[in-house]
């Protein structure tokens, strides 16, 4: 059973609803120059098709808001009408002033209340881009950042710690202060005109544990949509545990209306992998379903043949490869549900739990393969590990075929969000990016 959803406000992103009992939505962020406008629509482009249905930009300097219009228009150019979100810090009021197509070109401004002034022009600089906000008709995202909170609210509340002898610590502080600064600033956005439909939060710790107390505490006071995600999740295992650990147990309450899982990319590492990660906890959890999936087998000693696992990256790659044409063509192939087994352990049991599933022998066994489709048994392969990929292959594509109703109208290629793997750009969509 699905968790019963934190009630919030639905906020209209481009073309996609954040909030307001809409799926949970998976958003990234490039890390390219957005001066390099080619670079940055193809970066876009290429997370958008891995599945992220909305892509936020860094539009730190003047050269950087003067391609944004660009960079939109390159992927409008190829069909990609993903929502893009321009992320503001310092000198947000003047780059959105000075640069009224950018304003008119992004989807969402991300502001964050830390760094956008101080005193008297904090509120002067927030209301600026606020109005600019509201002329354009564009929502908002109030990002709090642990990293960069507003210094004068936190030293504010230490005093007040020391002067009452509260006995709080310095993290639960720092957490209030935060959750101050979204509920405030959220205020004054609402003063300077725009709507509860404009707004989005989100307060981001790098602390698994800081962002639950956190984000449970915001769907106390407010009903906002709220965007989840650790500010810095870290590289590898780490990020994708802390990212999980975190969000899931969030998630898994009702509250959060939309994800980020903030990797750190290896040197010349792929940025989708923040993608395919969110993409993978929603699915884990039931919230959404984007792509196949594929149930393996880890190995053990019962599996000294390697063919299951050669087996079992085959047939991802293949899902890989083939997911476009069949989200293009296919209605609910993504519900698909597949199994690939090294003994006969667990082999058929998890093989009639998927759609389709093959259980091969292990150390000692009949060199035989059973497959079961929808439970049942449907044959028996032999052979080659080349001869066995093949036949589970079309065994897919025959499921697919027969299983999954054609679409009256096929999505249009750019829009698909493919397997959670990686994603060939055609000679076209490359000719026009570049």
């Amino acid at each position: 059973m699905l968790p019963e959803r934190h009630k919030t406000f639905g906020v209209k992103v481009g073309k996609i609803q954040v909030g307001g009992g809409a799926p949970v939505v998976v958003q990234s962020m490039t890390n390219t120059d957005t001066a390099d406008a080619a670079a940055t629509a193809q970066q876009c482009f290429e997370l958008a098709q891995a599945g992220s249905e909305l892509v936020r930009i860094t539009v730190n300097e003047l050269e950087a808001a003067a391609k944004v219009s660009e960079i939109k228009k390159r992927l409008l150019d190829v069909g990609c009408d993903v929502p893009i979100i321009g992320d503001f810090h310092y000198n947000g009021h003047v780059l959105l002033t000075k640069y009224p197509d950018c304003a008119a070109a992004l989807d969402k401004y991300r502001i964050n209340p830390g760094n956008v002034g101080h005193g008297k022009r904090r509120d002067e600089q927030f209301a600026t881009i606020c109005k600019v906000a509201k002329d354009n008709g564009k929502p908002v995202r109030i990002g709090v950042n642990g990293g960069s909170l507003n210094q004068e609210l936190v030293m504010r509340k230490m005093q007040e710690n020391t002067d009452q002898n509260l006995g709080r610590t310095s993290e639960e502080i720092v957490n209030e202060c935060m959750v101050i600064s979204a509920v405030e600033s959220t205020e004054l956005a609402l003063e300077c005109g725009l709507r509860n439909d404009q707004i989005i939060i989100s307060c981001k710790v790098s602390r698994p544990l800081d962002l639950v107390d956190i984000y449970r505490e915001l769907a106390r006071q407010t009903q906002q949509p709220l965007h989840l995600g650790l500010t810095e999740a870290g590289m590898g295992a780490k990020g994708l545990v802390w990212s999980a650990a975190s969000m899931g147990i969030l998630l898994g309450e009702g509250i959060g209306d939309t994800v980020r899982v903030s990797l750190t990319p290896r040197p010349g590492g792929d940025r989708r992998e923040e993608v395919y990660a969110a993409c993978e906890l929603l699915q884990s959890l039931g919230l959404r379903t984007f792509a196949p999936s594929v149930t393996a087998c880890p190995g053990c000693g019962r599996t000294t043949s390697t063919t299951f696992q050669q087996l079992a990256e085959s047939i991802q790659g293949y899902i890989r490869d083939k997911m476009p044409e069949w989200k293009r063509d296919r209605e609910g192939v993504e519900e698909l549900k597949l199994a690939v087994m090294g003994c006969i352990v667990n082999g058929p049991g998890e093989s009639k739990a998927a759609n389709i599933g093959i259980s091969l022998p292990g150390t000692g066994e009949t060199p035989r393969c059973p497959v079961y489709i929808d439970g049942q048994k449907f044959t028996t392969l032999e052979g080659s590990y080349d001869e066995l990929s093949a036949a589970f292959q079309k065994l897919v594509d025959d499921y697919v075929c027969t299983k999954y109703a054609k679409r009256e109208t096929p999505l249009p290629a750019a829009a698909i969000p493919p397997s959670s793997d990686h994603v060939t750009i055609t000679k076209k969509s490359l000719k026009v990016l570049a």
